[in-house]
This record gives structure tokens, sequence and C-alpha cells, in this order.
């Protein structure tokens, strides 16, 4: 027998006493009390645990944020299943079509638990560590005998450090239960929100942050057929688990409504024993495609979210309205009790979940729903807007190709007309076919209208893709295969030597963020306000013009900066002989203005809304690259206006902040040749002000009859008629002002909320809805309707030598109505 030294002994001795290590006995404290966990520990324990048990754990870190802290994930399995880790994931894949090879018929079920993608929902990442501990030792492990499980400990780094150290900071030495206690305050954006203050729950479709183009990458390579989000409530609620709220979109499959209500029931009986308090069917629909619960079921998943008590007022401890005391202890247990119960829910289901799951993208494939078959869209002048589109249909793993030749189709859906026409395809436009195995959400995102079952929803009703983008598009009813090879388009650009000037088509963001780069390496740009002729060639409105007699200063240089932006842009420049044209104004010409680069001021802090600053700042820093200075709100009265040419004031309530001396100062920086932009709450707060143009429109009233008295049990329904919850309108456009260059007549916008401002009586309305204009799409009250008709949604007043940009519908929502980033790029740099 061999002998084994007393420091091999000690050594084995301490591992396994280490190996068997709770969270309570990792971190020191038992999770839910002493105090909040912050996200290193988090992740460290996650690591302990694959270290641990390396033949059941693999950790995959699938990005970063934006504060650096890294996103990570945990892959469990059986030791029987580990090995096999890879060979069952692509297996998975192949069965569903989604990569190339014939699967082998028999797959296995995948869960995905995710937690705390709102940051200040502290209680999801605590219960993380509780439940992957249980997967490996605890009563939970049996789940992993015919499923694997994916744990994403903490979807929003940045914005749960932000909430959990801030209450960490504010608590004593033991929580304080009383509500109105500081620790149960937020400060200024709160924790809910990423470094750039967008909603994550919010932007699963769209990936318009860091955070969310890493995870839609690491889904896309698991795909699973359970989806749990663990999120949190006010404190008074119970919890909720699925089944789901109507509107439920039609598009989910009558299984995955089955498998619902089985995980419900899973749920409900857990919940039961211990006697607990929940709710089913209300609040929390499964309509609006970029939630962590619609995103998976649209991909064929069963997606549900939790809700428990709680949120950023709860802390550790807080009393609620029944005078009992919410614990985060008892938060955590609640939790992990669901986050149990689901997965057992698929391991029970197993078979019949991945069959299911197979069938979806098959009959996807072969049999897509829907009345269109194939989407058009026109590519002729649109390089810009189609780069970006067709960038994110690949991120989502849409297959796309181009018309190889010219055809008419009679009968078509036109989305600039809203009406049935014949479309007209040319080659070289870009054709979807929905029979992929992704056609199910593609039909979702790509449809003209949506079907609402009830109007009651918990988020905007429409976002269809070729009206978000401004496209020219068509759904057609026959099915066309794309070539997947666009054809080529022959160049007809002469090879000049030192040219006149550079012409830049002005027509989309990405025009807009070529501008951008060019003002920060200091070139000097015109803009023309009337169309002209030059060489032969037809130019539009606010075509961006630049010559070399006003970049002299940079020599050659001039021409080697044009070239790599343009070619790092992807955006082609007409290199042009002569300022002289053939029709319309000279280059010198008064009709093309000299443009300026702005110096960009934001206003930020209390009294603003931290979702709208967060659009504004990600678009400079993240999508413009062009510096823009945050201003706190405490900090303005103090600040120098005038080393700003422009100041943005984002949605807010502004009641606090802008008196009458303020508004005066304010007014006189723009009469001095300021540019204020003011935006949704920020209209509201200057409307009516003395020397502004806004004001709302007078509200006609009329004596109420008997039938239109409200019923009490009816408050719910009665108050949608009031409602514009994210409804598609097509606005009359003025596209010869500044603030609509690059835009045809029309503008498809997202609207809101039922504004009522009046058009400007001296100013100009840009941008607006007309008298019976209906929605495009989406859900708008009756009352709603009345309401918005006539009203002003985007427009500029002249103060003095300054102007008042009116954007009382937001053009940056989520980041994703990619249009209406081209009309904020006017806002900045055209208006002048």
């Amino acid at each position: 027998m061999k002998k084994i030294s007393l420091l091999a002994l000690l050594t084995l001795f301490t591992y396994q006493a280490y190996s068997q290590q709770s969270p309570t006995e990792f971190l020191g404290y038992e999770p839910g009390t002493v105090r909040c966990t912050p996200h290193y520990r988090v992740i460290a324990y996650y690591e302990y645990l694959a270290q641990q048990f390396p033949r059941q754990v693999k950790l995959i870190q699938y990005g970063k944020t934006y504060e650096n802290r890294p996103l990570m994930a945990a892959v469990v399995a059986s030791e029987e299943n580990f090995p096999k880790l890879e060979e069952l994931r692509t297996n998975h894949l192949k069965s569903i079509g989604l990569q190339d090879g014939a699967g082998s018929g028999k797959d296995i079920a995948i869960s995905w638990m995710s937690y705390n993608i709102h940051g200040n929902e502290n209680v999801s990442s605590e219960a993380a560590m509780i439940v992957l501990y249980d997967l490996l030792k605890g009563d939970a492990k049996d789940v992993l005998k015919n499923t694997i499980v994916v744990l994403d400990p903490c979807v929003n780094p940045d914005g749960y450090d932000r909430y959990v150290n801030g209450y960490n900071q504010r608590m004593g030495s033991t929580p304080n239960a009383y509500a109105g206690a500081w620790e149960h305050t937020e400060p200024w954006p709160g924790g809910r929100v990423n470094h750039y203050l967008f909603d994550l729950n919010r932007d699963w479709a769209w990936m318009v942050q860091q955070e969310s183009q890493a995870r839609n990458a690491l889904y896309q390579q698991w795909m699973p057929h359970v989806f749990a989000d663990f999120h949190e409530q006010g404190i008074n609620s119970p919890y909720f688990f699925t089944p789901p709220a109507k509107p439920v979109h039609q598009d989910v499959t009558g299984w995955q409504r089955e498998f619902q209500t089985i995980i419900g029931d899973f749920n409900r009986k857990a919940f039961d024993k211990n006697g607990w308090l929940y709710f089913t069917r209300e609040n929390f629909d499964l309509f609006y495609p970029s939630y962590g619960d619609t995103y998976p079921t649209f991909n064929g998943a069963i997606g549900m979210t939790f809700e428990q008590a709680g949120n950023g007022r709860a802390g550790l401890a807080i009393q609620k309205a029944d005078g009992d005391t919410l614990t985060l202890k008892e938060r955590i247990l609640h939790h992990v009790t669901a986050s149990k119960a689901t997965m057992a829910a698929l391991s029970a289901n197993a078979d019949k979940a991945a069959s299911e799951f197979i069938k979806f993208f098959s009959n996807a494939k072969s049999a897509p729903g829907g009345t269109y078959k194939t989407f058009v869209v026109k590519t002729k002048g649109e390089d810009g807007k189609i780069k970006s589109f067709t960038n994110y249909l690949t991120k989502m793993g849409f297959q796309f190709g181009y018309a190889d030749k010219t055809a008419s189709f009679p009968g078509s859906y036109s989305y600039v007309d809203d009406k049935t026409a014949t479309a007209a395809v040319e080659a070289g436009d870009i054709l979807i076919s929905t029979s992929q195995p992704r056609s199910v959400f593609l039909k979702i995102l790509m449809e003209p209208k949506t079907v609402l079952e009830d109007s009651v929803t918990y988020d905007i009703t429409s976002w269809s893709l070729p009206y978000a983008y401004g496209l020219k598009a068509y759904a057609l009813k026959e099915k066309l295969t794309p070539s997947a090879t666009k054809p080529a388009t022959a160049t007809t650009l002469p090879a000049i030597i030192k040219p006149y000037a550079y012409l830049l088509r002005w027509s989309s963001q990405e025009d807009a963020h070529l501008l951008a780069h060019l003002y920060r390496k200091n070139l000097r740009a015109r803009v023309a306000t009337k169309e002209f002729e030059l060489e032969g060639k037809k130019y539009g409105i606010g075509t961006v013009i630049f010559t070399r007699g006003e970049n002299a200063r940079l020599g050659d240089k001039f021409d080697t900066i044009l070239a790599e932006e343009a070619h790092e842009n992807g955006l082609s420049l007409t290199p042009v002989t002569s300022g002289y044209v053939t029709s319309g104004p000279d280059l010198g010409s008064n009709y093309v203005s000299q443009l300026k680069a702005p110096k960009v001021a934001i206003l930020t802090g209390e009294g603003t809304s931290s979702y709208s600053v967060g659009e504004v700042w990600h678009y400079f820093d993240k999508q413009l690259h062009y510096p823009a200075t945050m201003v706190l709100t405490g900090d303005f009265p103090n600040f120098k206006l005038n080393d700003f040419s422009v100041l943005v004031l984002a949605n807010g309530n502004y009641g606090r902040l802008l008196n009458d001396a303020t508004i005066a100062r304010i007014k006189a920086w723009v009469q001095d040749g300021g540019k204020l932009i003011l935006m949704e709450g920020a209209v509201g707060a200057f409307a009516g002000k003395e020397g502004f143009d806004i004001a709302k429109k007078e509200e006609k009233k009329d004596d109420k009859k008997d039938d239109d008295l409200k019923i009490y049990g009816n408050q719910e329904r009665e108050a949608v008629s009031g409602d514009t919850p994210g409804a598609i309108y097509k606005f009359a456009v003025d596209n010869t002002h500044p603030l609509a260059y690059g835009l045809p007549g029309y503008y498809h916008g997202l609207v809101l909320s039922t504004s009522e401002y009046g058009f400007l009586k001296n100013g100009w309305n840009v941008g607006y809805i007309k008298k019976g204009d209906a929605p495009v799409s989406g859900f708008v009250g009756k009352d709603a309707r009345k309401k918005i008709e006539n009203t002003l949604m985007f427009g500029v007043q002249d103060l003095g030598r300054g102007q008042v940009v009116y954007f009382v519908n937001n053009p940056l929502f989520r980041g994703f109505w990619y249009q209406g980033k081209l009309v904020f790029a006017n806002a900045v740099f055209m208006v002048n």
C-alpha cells in the first residue's frame, strides 16, 4: 500500500471540505442577509464551482459590458453528457436546420435561466448562485439526467453593481425595513439600466447595446427549448409566473401555449406547497418581440417571465403595505423555487419539447405562415440604409439574397403607400424568403400590420422593420428564390486627380456618421439647399459638399482623409472637377450654405428621463462617435452655455429646473445663435412660455351623455381609449426644410403618446399628422385618434439668430428606429 504524506492528507482534506462549499460557506454569509453580493463575488462563485466540477460545468465569457465587466454563462450537464457537450450542441443546431448537416434525429432538451437583466432587481443574481449549487449538489441535480442547463447569473453587471454598491453604501449595520429609509431610495439614474441607460429587456430584438449583441450571439449557439427570464415588480405584488396575459401573439403555437401551462402547473404546485401567493394571466403579455420572454418564444422556445416582489426599493428588508416585512432571503427562495420547478418541467417533458422544437423550425421552412412569402427591399440609391439593414439581418441569423433579374408582381403590399400595388423588382434588390428556419421571427419583425387580440398591452404595438428603416419595400404573396450573389454594378466615377470637390448624397444615418467623423478630422463642409445638376448627375436637397478650396489648409491630407473615411463607412463620395453646375445653384452660391461643426451639450441627471438621456448619449458616443458634453441638472445654473452651440434637453420633468429665470437665460442664448433641441417632456416645459411658439391645441369640451359615463369595472379598458402605445403613423413632411433633409415627402414615425401640440404659427411645421390620418400599424385608442389629428410631430422655430427644434415624438426611441436617427442628425448638423 502506497503511503500518503501528511501534507497530501491535509491537501486532500482541504480540497474535499472546500469542494462542498455552498454559497453561504463561500461568501461568508447567507445570500439575502448582511449585504447584497457584488457582481465580482457572484462570478467568483461560478468560477469556483466550475473548478470543483470540471466534468459538469463549462464557463463561457461571451462578452464584456461597456464598463469592462465580464458577461459570463455556465453550461451545466451530467457527467455522462458533458464530454459530448459540443457534439450535442451542434447536433441540436443541425436538427433544427441552423447548421449544415443532418441531425441524429434524437435531440437533448436545453433550458436557459436568465437572471438580472434589470440591475436593481438584484434577487436574481443572488438566486443564481444557489441554483447552480443545487444543480450540482442539491435536489435539482436530477434534471441533468436528460437536459442541459445554461445559467446566465447577471445579464446587466453594470446596472447590478450600480445598485448593489449604492445600497451597501447607504445601509447601516442592520437593514432598516422602513420604506422611507435612505437605503430604499435609488439616486438617478438607478440600477435598472445599463451603462448607457438602456433597458436591456427591451433590446432583445434590436441589439442596440453591446450586452445584447454578445448575448444574442451566444443564444444562437445554443437555441434553448425553454427560456426563463427572472424579474422583480412592486413590493406589494404576489409572485407572477406563466401562463401569460393577453395579448399573446398569433404566431405563438399551440404547443407553446400548452407548455406554458404545464410549466405554470409545476410552479403552482411548488408555490401551493409553501402557501405562497402568486398570480397568472395578468399584466405580462407575450406580444412585443424584444423581451426576454417573447424573443425566445418567437425563436421556437417556451419563453416566460417570472416576477418577484421587490425591485430597487426592497433592499435586504422592506415593510409592505400590509405591515409584513419582505426580505431578500424570502425573495431569493421564491426565484430558486421557480427556477427548479421550471427546469423540472422541461426534464419531465424533454422528449416532447425536443420533438416540438424540431417541428417548429421544420414547419417554418417548409410551410411558413402568413400571407406573404417574400419581402422585397429596393436598393437603388439607398446605400447607407441597406448596409445597416443587411448587417442587422446577418446578426439575427436571417437568410436573404438578391434579385438577379427584373420582374413585376401585381397584388403585392407596398409599405410606402400602405396599399396593394404592383411590386417592380429589379436586379440587385434584396429578397427575403419566408421559407427559412427562422421565418416565424422574420415574419413578426417584417409584417406590415400587427394583429392584437387585446388592446390592453404592456408595450408598443408595432415595430415593422421596413418602416423603422425607412425602406422602400414590398411584401409579395409569391415565393421567390434569391440569388446568394449580389449582381455587380458598374462604377462610372471618373479617376480625378485633385478634384474641385467631393459630394455626399445625404439620405441615411451612415451619411451622418461619415460627416461626424470628418468633422472630427477638421474638414469643412457645405450643404445644398436646392437641387442641382453637375457633370451629368442630379443631386438632391441636403447634398453635402466638401470643397478643396475651403479645406486647403489640409493639403493632400484632404483627399486621403475623405478616401479613408468613405471606405471605412462603406459609402461613396463623388469627385467633381468644377463648382459650375448645369442647373441649380453653383457650389459657391448662397443656396449652398456653410455648415459648422456643432459643440453639443446634453442635460442629464435628476429631472430627466434616464432612458431618453441614454438614447441621446449613446447616439452621440457610440453611433455617431461625435463628442457631446453631459451636464448635470444640478450644475446647469452655473453652466457656461456660450461654450456650446447646441443644447439637447431629452424627455423629462423639468418643473424644478426650468424656472422663469432659467428659461429666460436659455432664450437669450438661443437668440444669440444657439440651437435648442427639445424632446417630448422638454417640449411641454417650454410650451406657452414667452417667445416659444409651441402650444397645445385647445380641447373642445362636450357635455357627456348617459352612454359616455365610465364604469368602474371597465377602468383599465376604458383608459386605453386615450392611449397611443407605440403605433406607426405616416407623417406628412416638408423635405425642403433642413430638419427633413434626406427624407422623401413622408416619414413613418412610431407615435408613443397622445401628444396634442398644434401647428407652429411662426415656425416651420416639418413633420406632422394631417386630419383624417389613421395609423399604418398598431393600436391607437378611439379618443386618441381624434386628438392626434392635425398635430405637430417635429418642427423648428427661428428665434433671433438661433433655432428651437421641437421633437414632440422621440426619433431615437430605444435606438432602433433607424430613420429617426437621420432626422435627429439633421437637427444637430443641418438646422442652422
